[in-house]
This record gives structure tokens, C-alpha cells and sequence, in this order.
């Protein structure tokens, strides 16, 4: 048996009993997904006939099949899950990322052919059929295209259209259908599994994602509603009347009544502590998930407490009589699932006009204030216009219409901390919106956002002023303006040895942006870069080991690079190995990337001593080469190969 490695029998039991289940699965698969699922299912129905064979054969297993059949087992149960994912989860989530899945059970093939790339079939006893089998996979496998269904791509663009607030009842019916969702169970069936997508989504995608399963629920319950009357029978169907009531309480909705996350009248409207009012139960579902920001503006909320808005509510109840809606639609009644589950399926809510008229007239406001304003008004406008500035896209254009820009920029020489702090931060939160990058740049902020980097009052106004940096460094033109400034260069690598971790992270991401210029690289060799990133690679409670690693990644690319990480090989060799063995998938990548550019710059000889005489070099490179990714697993092939040479 190999150290890290199952016993060879365990292996082809699990082997074995993987492959049944991805063929198991892809019986009880739905219709989705179903011909990437059946290509997978097939194949692993062939290579099932191959580890039998093995493991009838009872005869020992050389180092390089384990290793293969390891990797193997690594595909096999990552395709199983995927396959698993779309049999056991919603049907309208999965149409929905329906190019996504498909990608994933595509790389799971190309995975698979390049695992039997390497299998050392002459090793193994194996029949004639089982070796057809393998060859007959391995073909098919190594084929394999990227496959994704037309008529799913053209169900989703139907479903996105509901989304979107499509009042074709009869369309919503007919989606439906096609997904096979025909009884009443069906349909709670489908809201359960949709309901159980939140948690697992609400971690990466955030409102965005919670917002579109919000919306699939409420698809999913209208449709249900329009076709089934709930309170009289689990089939029994509604008239075309109460079809076109429903529809048309719909669709005349005011936007400042929708929940902004579930896009539903609201029922008990409450507001948070930024003072943003949702749906009760929206907002408390959003908390629960481990948010701790506005959803809407993005402020930290300082207390979780939920305070009825009386006042909406009043508004709400008599807007639905003067409107004729009945009140009983929005209570917890027998009919209140019509007017709730069709209000979700209406577009996104819209900044109302007479709100976007006060923001455009707050922004002039305090764009006046920054130039013709006493210190202390600088100072507050300053910060109004940074908060402003955080919550959203449309404040930020709105801010740049009114001319706070070059304002802001000539308050970053402010003697004032609080004022250089709060310029510098307006600054980088207008620059996330695209098109104020470039009217930044205009206004000659580079050089003194680089200025308030090197000589900021406090270290807060520096960190953000990286930050600053690194955001703008999205646009090339804006990449190549600051690489050219050798005192960017330099205020970033001193942020590196005296920022906090923020700052050190701010200023390894700014660094790597601009490394991706190549005029850049060898500046930041010159500034002294090298030494500190590599210190950071083993300082836990900076805790930028990735980031400090990308960045040495990109500056090999040029002679210097690699010149000034070789001066200390073996310390840095000692802290790549370990890094291959506990890092983290990116680390792992980005370490074994500098290991071979030494290898194949400084010489394969010189740095193969420096490898063989630490003693966990050679398992850890075998451990990449069986289990890292496939950019990884190249890559320390590659190293193990010039070592053996």
C-alpha cells in the first residue's frame, strides 16, 4: 500500500460501487440534462467492467495504477455528484444554469480521458474485453464536446421571460407541463427543493441568487395557484375568471409596495437599520443566511431588530381598497396564495423618479459643499458623499453627473485626516461603477491617490488609497498609468511591510493587477518586493498566503523575478512544498507555477538538489500529480520529470 493512498481493494470497491451509482442516478434522472447524464452513465457502466476485472485478477497492483485508479476514483464520485445534484434537485434551478451544468459534466469527461491517458494498461491482467472496454471509453471520453440542449436553452429563456413579469397564464401552464410538474404534489415538490437551494446559494451568490430562487418559488406557486384552486381539492381547477382576476391584481402593483428581494406586495412591511423597509419574512430569511448588510444600500446593519412600518402598511391597505383588491389576498387565508405567488413573477422593482430627483439633488448639494464649504462642512460632505457612494450603481453615475470628482480629488491633500480618509473612500467606491474609472483618471487623481498611499495621515486613508489603486487598475490604460510611476510601485510594496492585513491584501491585489502588465514586473522586483511577499507566505495572521503567492507567480515571468526569488532557493523551495501539501487549490497552482519557472531558469540540476534534499518534496509532488487540478497536475509532472532527468 502507498502512504496517502486506500488499499488497492478498498479502491475498486469504491470504484465499483461508484460507478453503479452514477448509472443508478442517471436511471432516475429526469429529462434534464439527459444526454450528457446518459453519455456519463454509459461510460461508467464500461469502466466498471475493467475494475472487475481487476479485482477478480488478485494480482498486486504496481505504484502507477493505484495512483491512476485513485484519480480515477476522484472523477467517478465527482461526476456522480453532479449527476446526483440535477436527479435530486429543482428542475428549474437546473434549467436555469443549464450551460453550467453541462460544463461541469463536460469537464468530467476530459478528466476521465486524460486519467486513461496515463494508465498503465500493459501493467494490468486484464481480459480481452475489459481492454476493449477501456479503449472503447478512453475514445469516447477524449471525443467528448461540450453539449448543451437547444430546447432546454430555449424552456429557460420561457422561465426568464415569467421572471421577468409575463402575464401568459397559459404559457406559464404549458413551462410547467414540459417540466413535469402535473400534480399538486409535484409542484410543492418542486417549491421544497427550490426552498432547500437558498442556504446552499445564499453563501456565493448572495441577494442575486436569492432573489432569482424567490422568483422561480413565485413562478412555481403562481402557476399552481392559477390552475388549482388549494382550498377545494388537491386537482381541482379554477375558472378562467378567477384565472384573469389573479393576473390583473398582478401586474398593477405599485413598485414601493414590492418587497425589493422577493418582489411581492408586501404584507408586513418592516424596516432595518439602514432604514430600508422589506417583507418580514424576505428580510429574515436574508439574516438567517448570515448576512449581516443591507441587501439593498450594502450598509453593515448595526442591530438585527425588525420595526413594523405602520405607516407603508396603512398605505398598502388602502391602496388595495381604492384599487378594489380584495384585503383577503393579502392575508394567510384560502386565497392569498394567488395575489402573493403572482406578485413575485413581475419585473424587477424600479428606482421610483421622485427618489432618483432627491439623490441627484443631495449629490449637487454636496458636490457644492466640497469646493465652497467650511473645513468641517468639506469634512461631513466628504463623508456623506463616501456613504452615498456605497449604495449603489445608480448614485454613483449620479454622483459623477454632478461634478464631485475633481472636487474629491483635490481634498485628498486635505491637512484634515478625516477628510483625506473620507475623499480617498468616496473615490474608490465611485470607481466600482465602470465609467467613472476613466473620468477619475481624467480628473489627475492618480498621482494623488499614490501621494495619499506613501504620506497618508492615517493608515486607513493608505489601505483604501490601495485599494483604490488596484480598482482602477481594471482598465488597462489605468494599469499601465500607475505601473509607469515607480512611486505607486513603491507605496504599494511599503504597504506590504506596514499595513494591517487588510492593507497587505489590498496591496498584494493592486500589485498583481498591475503584474499583469509586463512593464510592471520588473519595477516591482526593483522595489523590493520579493523578500516581503515570500515572508507573507508562512504569516498566518496576515493571512494573504494566496494572494502574496499570486502575485510571486506573475513577477516570474520576467528574468528579475525569477533571479530574486532564486537568491533565497531553499527557504523558498521548503515553503512551496509545504504549500503544495496544505495550501489551497489556487495556492497549490500558483506554487508548483513558481517551482517550475525556477526549475526550467535557474537550471533543473540546481534545483533538483534543492528538492531531493528536502525529504516531503518528491510524496508531495506525487500527491499533485495524482490529485491537483489539471493545470496543476501538469505543471508538477513536469517539475517530477526534471528531477528524474
Amino acid at each position: 500500500m502507498i502512504s496517502g493512498f486506500p488499499p488497492s481493494a478498498c479502491l475498486l470497491e469504491s470504484l465499483l460501487r461508484a460507478s453503479a451509482e452514477v448509472a443508478s442516478a442517471a436511471v432516475d434522472a429526469r429529462f434534464l440534462q439527459s444526454r450528457n447524464i446518459s453519455s456519463a452513465a454509459r461510460m461508467m457502466s464500461l469502466l466498471s467492467v475493467l475494475f472487475e476485472d481487476i479485482r477478480e485478477s488478485k494480482s498486486p497492483l504496481p505504484t502507477s495504477s493505484i495512483l491512476c485508479l485513485t484519480e480515477l476514483f476522484s472523477v467517478v464520485r465527482r461526476t456522480k455528484s453532479i449527476v446526483e445534484e440535477i436527479s435530486s434537485g429543482s428542475a428549474l434551478w437546473t434549467l436555469l444554469y443549464a450551460e453550467l451544468f453541462s460544463q461541469k459534466l463536460y469537464a468530467c469527461s476530459k478528466e476521465l480521458g486524460r486519467a486513461l491517458d496515463i494508465l498503465p494498461v500493459s501493467l494490468l491482467q486484464l481480459s480481452g474485453d475489459s481492454l476493449e472496454q477501456v479503449e472503447l471509453v478512453h475514445r469516447q471520453a477524449k471525443r467528448a464536446s461540450l453539449f448543451v440542449d437547444p430546447q432546454e436553452v430555449g424552456l429557460r429563456e420561457e422561465i426568464i421571460k415569467v421572471m421577468g413579469g409575463s402575464s401568459d397564464c397559459k404559457k406559464v401552464e404549458e413551462i410547467m407541463c414540459r417540466l413535469n410538474l402535473q400534480s399538486m404534489a409535484d409542484y410543492q415538490e418542486e417549491v421544497r427543493r427550490l426552498e432547500a437551494e437558498i442556504p446552499k446559494q445564499a453563501g456565493t451568490g448572495g441577494i442575486i441568487a436569492v432573489s432569482n430562487i424567490d422568483r422561480l418559488i413565485a413562478v412555481v406557486t403562481f402557476s399552481m395557484s392559477v390552475i388549482f384552486r388549494c382550498s377545494s381539492g388537491p386537482n381541482k381547477m379554477i375558472t378562467a375568471p378567477e384565472r384573469a382576476k389573479a393576473a390583473s391584481i398582478v401586474f398593477n402593483i405599485p413598485d414601493e409596495f414590492r418587497c425589493p428581494i422577493s418582489l411581492d406586495l408586501m404584507r408586513d412591511p418592516v424596516i432595518v437599520a439602514s432604514g430600508q423597509t422589506y417583507e418580514r419574512g424576505s428580510i429574515k430569511r436574508w439574516i438567517d443566511s448570515g448576512h449581516r448588510a443591507c441587501p439593498k444600500s450594502g450598509k453593515k446593519l448595526i442591530h438585527m431588530a425588525l420595526i413594523p412600518n405602520y405607516a407603508l402598511k396603512s398605505l398598502i391597505d388602502q391602496w388595495c381598497k381604492e384599487n378594489n383588491v380584495p384585503l383577503r389576498f393579502r392575508d394567510q387565508d384560502e386565497d392569498s396564495i394567488i395575489a402573493a405567488a403572482a406578485a413575485h413573477a413581475v419585473d424587477h422593482i424600479k428606482v421610483v423618479k421622485t427618489a432618483v430627483e432627491a439623490v441627484r439633488m443631495t449629490a449637487e448639494f454636496l458636490a457644492g459643499k466640497l469646493v465652497t464649504g467650511s473645513p468641517d462642512a468639506q469634512r461631513q460632505a466628504t463623508y456623506e458623499v463616501r456613504l452615498l457612494a456605497k449604495t449603489g450603481m445608480d448614485h454613483r453615475q449620479i454622483i459623477a453627473e454632478a461634478g464631485a470628482i475633481p472636487f474629491l480629488v483635490a481634498l485628498l491633500s486635505s491637512s484634515d485626516a478625516r477628510t483625506q480618509e473620507n475623499a480617498v473612500t468616496a473615490l474608490l467606491n465611485l470607481s466600482i461603477y465602470e465609467n467613472n474609472k476613466k473620468l477619475i483618471m481624467s480628473a489627475g487623481a492618480i498621482d494623488a491617490i499614490v501621494k495619499v498611499l506613501r504620506d497618508g495621515i492615517e493608515m486607513e486613508a493608505r489601505e483604501n488609497a490601495a485599494a483604490t489603486l488596484f480598482s482602477l487598475s481594471a482598465i488597462h490604460e489605468c494599469k499601465v498609468a500607475i505601473g509607469s510611476r515607480p512611486e505607486a510601485i513603491e507605496g504599494l510594496v511599503g504597504l506590504l511591510r506596514d499595513g494591517t492585513a487588510t492593507g497587505k491584501r489590498d496591496a498584494c491585489t493592486a500589485l498583481y493587477n498591475l503584474a499583469t502588465y509586463a512593464g510592471s514586473k520588473a519595477s516591482i522586483v526593483s522595489a523590493g518586493a520579493v523578500p516581503l511577499l515570500v515572508g507573507l507566505l508562512m504569516d498566518d495572521k496576515a493571512g494573504v498566503t494566496d494572494d502574496a503567492l499570486s502575485v510571486l507567480a506573475m513577477v516570474c515571468g520576467c528574468a528579475e523575478g525569477v533571479k530574486a526569488i532564486g537568491e533565497n532557493k531553499m527557504v523558498v523551495v521548503r515553503i512551496l512544498v509545504e504549500l503544495i501539501r496544505f495550501g489551497s487549490e489556487k495556492g497549490k497552482e500558483n506554487s508548483i507555477c513558481v517551482l517550475l519557472k525556477l526549475c526550467r531558469d535557474i537550471g533543473g540540476e540546481e534545483m533538483g538538489k534543492c528538492l531531493l534534499m528536502n525529504p516531503r518534496s518528491v510524496p508531495s509532488l506525487q500527491g499533485l500529480v495524482a490529485t491537483g487540478s489539471a493545470k496543476a497536475r501538469r505543471k508538477a509532472d513536469a517539475v517530477v520529470r526534471l528531477i528524474t532527468r
